[in-house]
This record gives C-alpha cells, structure tokens and sequence, in this order.
C-alpha cells in the first residue's frame, strides 16, 4: 500500500506535508501513515490523537509515524502512544535522510535551528492553488501561543529560492500561489541586507511576471511595511484579500497577551488599506474567553468585528496550553468560553452573509477547484457556477454573480 501523509491545522502543515510526501516516496517508504500535527489548540492536539487512533484501527499493519508541532512539542506523549511506531520532529521531517532511517524517536533542539531552507514541491495533491512557505517561527512570545516551541525562532527562505520556487508552481499550472509562514511579517529580518515582507513580493512580481494571483497568509498588523502597502494600492495580482491577526478588541486583553498592537492599531489598518483600495476584503482571528477576559472585554471584541468591518472570522474557544503564560492567569469558564465564541462565529456568519448579498449582480474572476463547478474569486469568496457545463480546475474564468446561499455566491460564466 502506498504512503499517506494527514495533515491538520495551518497551510504551512499542507505545504510540508508534500515535502514530506516527496521524501517518503523517494526513500521507498511503503504501507505507512504519517500524521503531521497541530498544536495550536488542545482540541487539534486531541483531533490528531483520536485520528491516530483510527487510523490504527483501519490499518492494523501500516507503520504509524506522527510528526509536526504536537509531536515536536511532546514527543514523549506520542511516542507512548501504542499506535505509534515512529515520532519524528518539525525539522527532521523535512530531511530526506530522516525518512530512510528508523531511529523511534527522532525529535531535535527546534530553538537551535538557524535556517529555513526552500523545499522543491512540484504539485499539491488535489489542490487548484499551491501553498508557499518563505518564513517559519516566530520571536514573539505571546502569552497563549505555544507555536514557538513547535517552530523555533523566526527564520527566512532567502528570495532567490522562492522566486524558484514559485516559478516551478506556475510551470505546473497553478493560477494562484499563496505565501505562508509562521509570523510571515517578520520575513526577512535574518536575511543579508534584510528585506522587508513587502520588498520581497515586490521582486516576486517582476520577476515571475507570468503568476496570475499572489495571496498572503496570516499578517501582524504593525509590521505592514510601506513598500506592502504600496502593492495593496497598485499591484492587481495581489489579491484584495488580507488575514489579520488580531485576536481580540480589547486593549487590556491585547497587553495581557503580549501583542504588539492596540486596538486602534488595527482600526486604523483597515481604514487605511481600503483608503488605497476599496475592494479590500478582511479576515482575522479572534479568541474568544481568554484569561480575565470580562463581558465588557469581550463586547470590545464583537465591536472590533464592525469597527473593522470583517467578512472572514477564524474564531477560537481559548485553549490553556501547559507551558504559557497565560496558563497561569485566572481562567473563564469553559462554557462561557464557548458561548462567546458561538457567538462570534454567529456574528462572522452575519458579515459574511452582508458581503455576500452586496455582490449579487457584479463580477467575479473564479478560480476553478477540482470539483470544476465552483472556486474562490479574487476576495476568497467561495462561487458555485450555475448553468456552466465541467469547467477545467486550475482555470481563471469571469462569472456574473445572480445571487448568494448558505455562505457562498452563485455566478454564471459571462458572456
């Protein structure tokens, strides 16, 4: 039987995941799992526990090797799992030596990492968009996030590389490249010369002229560089679409988390950015219950949702992670916790459905995925064409849009 590779959590996970695949398949791995994990929250690291679990029961004879941030984090934990064979760190999955060996454990210092190197993928597995990644870890501790032992301390793919890279995806026929990191606005402070995120993508687009559509993953938002800002004004290829993270709408609750930027920060980012482009669609993450937080706090976040007007919300429960600060810090419950965030995912779906509803009758260039009647457009709104026979995945095409349902919009091809 042939290797499969699970990823869970961030698109970071899914870009090495096809390293990791390509490295399998060249030492000969056969008839295993590798199940690359989350641990961003406790409830990823338990989702990835129960899969293994399954997996296990669905095939009694396959090797089981778990890698990613949960196993990075707490090998120990995962290699006393009876399902698992194998425990296998971040930085050691991304070797091609780890996957001929056998050693049960292998897990080394992430903090003693110094380099990101680029990792040739050729395709993405049943995907119509590739995922990038230019930078991973981060050198900010806030006080929730348990990342940085997962990732170590933020280090950057040099330019020359992702422009190779990023060549070799449009070569394949990917219409859309979406960069990806960690902390991905920290890029380039380690770099000779360092270069900002904004600076790099600049060179990007001259240099790969052919690539359709550029994407960015999670930005701080006080390390927006100038040049960055410059290309959300004049570079259409950079999609008008940007995810924030903001986490919450309270500057007492923001200072206990160790964030980098206040409330106004981010209120004033967004008016900024559709000063310079109106059409600009934003998402964030939110956490929803964090340590102290009281209903006044946690209304300052509901009201951020308006202030900033935002159309995707990533909402999270807080999740204690053992080893953080804010561990420590007198806990909400957990089901106030949860009724908050229900609460803001019910408000997200409300945005969403807002910005839905005020495309109808405008245009949208689509993106074809593999189901070949729907895509994302170029503000990430998900379109289901109508009336418009198997189109081919990978293909831009402009549809008209005739109306909006259950969180998507419905478009015609144009004519």
């Amino acid at each position: 039987m042939t290797t499969e590779v699970v990823n869970f959590g961030c698109r970071l996970n899914i870009h090495e995941g096809e390293v990791i695949r390509g490295h399998a398949a060249a030492a000969g791995l056969a008839d295993a799992v590798i199940v690359n994990t989350c641990a961003v929250t406790a409830e990823a690291e338990r989702q990835a526990r129960q899969a293994i679990r399954r997996l296990r029961r669905e095939r009694p004879q396959a090797r089981i090797v778990v890698t990613g941030c949960a196993a990075q984090i707490d090998p120990a934990s995962f290699a006393a799992m009876p399902e698992v064979d194998r425990v296998v760190g971040n930085q050691e999955k991304l070797r091609p030596e780890t996957w001929t060996g056998d050693t049960p454990v292998a897990v080394g210092d992430i903090m003693a990492a110094r380099e990101a190197a680029s990792h040739l993928v050729e395709g993405f597995d049943d995907r119509t968009r590739a995922f990038l990644q230019i930078q991973n870890g981060c050198d900010h501790r806030c006080t929730f996030c348990i990342i940085p032992f997962g990732r170590g301390n933020s280090r950057s793919v040099p330019l020359g590389q992702v422009v190779d890279q990023t060549r070799t995806l449009v070569e394949r026929g990917y219409a859309e490249i979406v960069l990806t990191g960690v902390d991905l606005t920290s890029y380039g402070a380690d770099l000779p010369g360092r270069p900002t995120l904004g600076q790099a993508i600049r060179r990007l687009l001259k240099l790969v002229p052919e690539l359709p559509r550029l994407r960015l993953s999670s930005l701080d938002v006080v390390e927006i560089d100038d040049d960055l800002m410059g290309l959300i004004a004049d570079e259409p290829r950079l999609m008008p679409h940007l995810h924030l993270s903001l986490q919450a709408g309270h500057d007492l609750v923001l200072k206990r988390m160790k964030r980098r930027h206040a409330r106004a920060d981010a209120v004033r980012l967004c008016a900024e950015v559709r000063a310079r482009r109106p059409d600009m669609v934003f998402g964030a993450d939110l956490i929803a219950g964090f340590p102290t937080e009281d209903e006044a706090m946690f209304q300052a976040t509901l009201d951020l949702v308006a202030d900033c007007d935002l159309t995707y919300l990533h909402v999270f429960p807080y999740s204690a992670r053992r080893g953080t600060p804010a561990a420590r810090m007198p806990q909400v419950p957990g089901d106030v916790r949860r009724e908050r965030a229900a609460r803001l995912r019910a408000l997200g779906e409300a945005q969403l459905g807002r910005y839905l509803a005020a495309r109808v009758g405008g245009r949208a260039r689509v993106l074809i995925e593999r189901s070949g009647m729907q895509g994302r457009d170029d503000h990430h709104a998900p379109v289901r064409l109508v009336d418009a026979g198997r189109q081919v995945p990978g293909r831009l095409v402009e549809a008209t849009i005739v109306g909006s349902a259950d969180g998507h919009l419905i478009g015609r091809l144009a004519a």
